[in-house]
Formats: structure tokens, sequence, C-alpha cells
């Protein structure tokens, strides 16, 4: 070996048993000094970023959500069915049973009350004890009212009866809203409830015209006894094929249901939904979550003034406003529309029960189209306002100008509303058309914003809106045909133009105020 080679492995060497000292010393003093940067140019893995993602809203697939939203509207469909249909038989039911017109009227009448205030019971049901126990109860009682009404011979059986009706048939209506808030985001709740508004507008269409057939051919009874058919029918798809969706109970869809809210509908889907949520890891969190909440509730007795609350919230107060006006004014169209075509044009109860295709026709068409916009827009505004997507996993709408998403259009629609009633009897058809499809537009707005207010009680919200709107337009079907004996019919159906372009101030209004009255939770 060189004298060179000699060297440099000594000095190897040195420097090799020198190393642990020098690094015991450098390195603490290195790792001292840039702990804080080193902390924050590189973070280490921290518990969070290996946590989940959120658990979806819902579970249900879309298909799924379908399903659960026709089946529900359909049986909303009853709430307007069972009152439209009655129309064409007044005449006939009342030389039946031996007494006027006017009194049979009352039981149109009687029917409305009920409706304004039955869906406060029926909402609280379903809002605490769930959806499917309150759709059972209710179509228990409407069957048996239908086949009540049939078999009856006597005026106050009819009353009696047709009140019964209208306590199960009304309550439907607030309770698929409920089931649409619990399984739709904001993003995608508007063409659902488009959907429900959609079969309501449809019943009083074709509703008439079926009970025409059924009066002229075989008589009033098979009103009730196709009702009653119909309504039994759809309660045996409800027991087997509706699943429970209340949030209190099955939480997004993934907890298993147990007694009445378990259905055949959870033997075919709820292992795949299960495995699904099970897969995001937050089914056990939901579990403890709802246990807990049980618990904590005692036994729930219905209390149908939890939807007089409801009431005192501005925002809601003024959606509900709207939508009862321009429902007190579409049923002063709807309830002389037989009566004026009768007159005018000698028709027999088939060919009055046609008329009413036209206005359920256009209301049917707008409000689905309707429904559609509303989910576009809220598309648009939350790009607008750099939230794209915001709104397709919760419920969070406290910075977002809901009210102005939902309300684009209302004015013109108020305004064609206006005009329609104004021209009502002047090209009656065309009226009727152009009046229901706006009428049916307002509808899906007020609706489907009285859901995204309050999605923890949407049912009991849907009450207090019936219950003002049923009782509004009580109140002006009970003064219509005075005004019109005293002033004429041209000049009652101005006065009822002017209220609903009274609606106008109400939607700038809350268009302007809503989101600082949210902000204020006044």
């Amino acid at each position: 070996m060189s004298p060179a080679s000699t060297v440099e492995t000594k000095t190897l060497s040195v420097a090799v048993n020198e190393l642990p000292e020098i690094t015991s010393v450098v390195v603490p003093n290195l790792i001292d000094k840039d702990v804080g940067e080193s902390a924050t140019a590189c973070p280490p893995a921290t518990p969070s970023s290996t946590e989940p993602p959120p658990p979806p809203f819902s579970v249900f697939t879309a298909a799924e959500k379908q399903w659960i939203s026709y089946t529900a509207s359909f049986g909303a469909m009853f709430s307007t069915l069972s009152s439209y249909i009655y129309f064409p038989a007044l005449v006939p039911m009342a030389n039946d049973l031996g007494v006027s017109v006017s009194l049979v009227n009352l039981t149109v009448t009687s029917y409305l009350i009920v409706a304004g205030i039955a869906p406060a019971f029926m909402g609280d049901i379903a809002d605490q004890g769930g959806r499917r126990p309150a759709y059972i109860l209710m179509f228990i009682l409407v069957a048996a009212s239908n086949v009540g009404l049939a078999l009856q011979d006597s005026y106050a059986a009819l009353f009696v009866l047709r009140m019964l009706q209208s306590a199960g048939a009304s309550g439907s209506y607030g309770a698929a809203y409920g089931i649409i808030a619990d399984i739709t985001t904001v993003a995608e709740r508007g063409s659902y409830v488009g959907s429900l508004i959609l079969f309501t507008n449809a019943a009083p269409s074709f509703g008439p015209v079926v009970a025409g057939v059924l009066a002229q051919k075989l008589g009033w009874r098979w009103i009730f006894w196709f009702l009653a058919i119909m309504t039994g029918t759809y309660m045996v798809i409800v027991i087997f094929l509706m699943p429970e969706t209340q949030r209190k109970i099955v939480g997004n869809g993934s907890i298993p249901p147990r007694g009445i809210h378990k259905s055949l509908f959870e033997t075919l889907s709820r292992k795949r939904r299960i495995r699904r949520a099970n897969n995001d890891g937050h089914v056990e969190a939901q579990v403890a979550q709802l246990t807990d909440i049980k618990k904590a509730r005692k036994c729930h007795i219905p209390n149908p003034f939890t939807c007089i609350p409801m009431l005192f919230l501005k925002g809601n107060l003024i959606v509900i406003l709207i939508g009862s006006i321009t429902y007190a004014v579409k049923m002063t169209l709807q309830t002389s529309l037989a009566a004026q075509c009768i007159n005018m044009y000698d028709l027999d109860y088939l060919q009055a029960g046609l008329i009413y295709l036209p206005s359920g026709v256009g209301g049917a068409l707008a409000s689905y189209a309707t429904g559609r916009f509303l989910d576009r827009n809220i598309k648009k505004y939350s790009a607008e306002a750099g939230r794209k997507g915001q709104y397709h996993r919760g419920e969070d709408i406290s910075d977002f100008p809901i009210e102005k998403a939902r309300f684009v259009g209302i004015h013109t629609l108020i305004l064609v509303s206006s005009v329609g009633s104004a021209a009502y009897g002047v090209g009656l058809n065309e009226r009727a058309f152009l009046t229901g499809a706006a009428t049916s537009s307002i509808f899906t707005l007020c609706g489907t914003l009285l859901t995204d207010l309050n999605p923890h009680a949407s049912a009991t919200v849907q009450a207090s809106y019936n219950l003002v709107r049923c009782l509004g337009a009580g109140a002006a079907i009970a003064a219509q045909q005075p005004l019109a004996d005293a002033a004429g019919s041209g000049w009652c159906f101005g006065v009822f133009a002017i209220i609903m372009l009274m609606v106008s101030p109400l939607a700038m209004l809350i268009e302007k105020r809503g989101l600082e009255w949210r902000r204020a939770k006044v």
C-alpha cells in the first residue's frame, strides 16, 4: 500500500469515529432551529386527513328517490282528487237525498274546514312519529270513509263522512313534502316538488271527467266506489313498498327501521344501502346519535298547535300568504266554472267534467317545468356566488339568498294570474288554461321555498300553510256568489284580480328581506 493510501485511510477512519459526536451536536441543533419551518412546509399526516368523507345526505339511489317521491306524490293527489271529483255529482246527489244543492254545497265548505285543521295533526305525527305510520293512518281513514260514502243514504251521513274523508286525504299533501325534504337536498328539490304539484294538479283536471262519466253511466255512488278501490290499492302499496324516510328514525336511510316503520322495500334494498354507508364509516355514528335522541324523547302525543308558531316567522308567513291568496283566487274560479258553463252552454254531467281539463293540463305541465327551472336556477345562483356544488350535500343556506333564487319570475306569474282572473268568462277555456298554469307555478315556488326554509319540520310547516289557505279559500268561496249576485261576475272576478295583484309586493318584500330575517331568526 502506498503512503498516500495510508494517509487517506487514517483520515477516513478518524472521520467515521467522530461522526456520532458530530451528529449528536449538530442534528439536535438543526431540529430545534428548523422544527417550525419543517412542520409548516411539510406537515405530518393527521388523523383528520385519513377520516372518511362526510356521509351522503341520502343513501337512496336516484331510482329509489324517484320511486319514493312518486309514491308519496300519488298519495298527495287524493287531497285534491277527493275534493274536485265531487263537483259533477252535486245535483244528482241532492236529488237522490232529497235536499237542496245549497245544502250539498255545505259539505264542500265542511270539507275545506277540516282540510285546514286535520293536517296539523297528521303533519305532527309524520314529523315526530314517522312517515309510514302517518300514511297508513291517513289512508285507513280515506278508504273507510269512501266505502261509507258509497253506501250512505242520508244527508247527515254524507256530511260526517265527507269530513272524515277530508281528515285523511288532506294530510297526505303535507306528509309528501316531508318525504321529499327527507331524501333531497336544496339543489335537487325543485324538480321533486314540481312532480308533486303535477300529481296534485292533474287530479282537478281528470277527476271531474271520471266523475262525470261515472255519474252519467253508473250513478254518483260509483264515484266513491272508484275512490275506495284506488285508495285501498294505494294503501296496500304503502304498507308493502313505501320505506320509512324520517331522518329522526332512519338517518340518511342507512339505519334499519323496525316495527311498523319496516317494509318489503327494506328487504329488497337495505343490504346495498347499509354496505354503501358502512364503506363511508358513518352508520355507527348515526345509530349512536339517533339512539340518544330516542332515549331523550318521551311518548309523543300529536299536537295540532305545533304548526301555529311557524306562522310567526316572517319568511314563512309571507310565503304562506302568497300561496294562500293564490289558492283562494283559484278556488273561486274552479268552483264557479261548472255552474258558469252549465248555464251558458246547457251541459250534461260528462261535459261539465270536461271543462276542468284546460286548467288541470296547464297546471300539470307548468308545475313540472317550474320544478326543473328551480333546480337549474339554484345551480346558477350558486355559481354566481362562487359556491358551485355546495348545496348538494346539506341544508345550510344561512348565507345564500334562497328567496331570490326561488322567486325568479314570480311577478310575471302573478300578472298572468290576475289578468286571467279579470278576463274570466270571456274565452273561458283559454283563460282557464293560462290561469291554471300560472297559479300552479306559484304553488311550486311557494311549496319548494317553504321546504327549504324548514327542512326539519317540513310536514308541520305545510300544515300551517294548509290551515291558512283552506280557511282563506273557504271565505273566498263563501263571498264569491253573493258578490257576483250583487255586482255581476265581471266585477266579482275583477275584485279577485286586484287581490291577486296584492301578492306581488309580498314577493318583493321576501326577496329583499328574506335573508336578513333568517339571520335574525325572526
